[in-house]
């Protein structure tokens, strides 16, 4: 357990100020996350909070998530990128949803709740930020692509429109 940590930004000066309500380093970095500044995911890499540090959502390997694919229980693929990304690119299979509308149109996932869901983006930050959102929202099974879609396309695995 660690403290939650509040960041507030100012002209480019960052004070970490702590407070005594104890959090998991998963929802430190949800937090953390959510703000779309750079100034705050800095933050948040300075802390040791980044993505591989065991922090956050359980992670799935490509090669995990390319056999799991192939499964009869098969995970839900989420792209949360914006559409315009999705279409130079994507797992075959994933649906796209932005990040930034996965609160409004989450309904659309529908009874994936009770269903394995890997999201990703591009590098890491939206995807973590989709994740909290659905984790509130009470999707119990989520795990994060390591790598991101970066590190899918360097290694070649399939991808649709690449």
């Amino acid at each position: 357990m660690i403290s939650f940590v509040t960041i507030s930004a100012v002209r480019r000066r960052i004070s970490l100020i702590s407070s005594p309500s104890p959090v998991t380093g998963a929802t430190c970095m949800m937090r953390l996350l959510r703000f779309s500044r750079p100034a705050f995911y800095a933050a948040a890499l300075a802390l040791g909070l980044s993505t591989g540090c065991g922090f956050g959502v359980p992670s799935i390997s490509d090669q995990e998530l390319l056999a799991r694919m192939e499964a009869s229980d098969a995970p839900l693929v989420l792209d949360v990128r914006s559409p315009k990304e999705f279409a130079a690119g994507h797992i075959p299979g994933a649906v796209n949803l932005p990040y930034d509308q996965v609160e409004e149109r989450i309904d659309e996932l529908g009874p994936s709740r009770d269903r394995q869901v890997v999201v990703y983006c591009e590098r890491g930050p939206r995807a973590f930020r989709a994740l909290g959102t659905l984790e509130d929202a009470g999707f119990a099974d989520l795990r994060h692509l390591e790598g991101d879609m970066s590190g899918w396309r360097q290694k070649q695995l399939p991808c649709t429109g690449c």
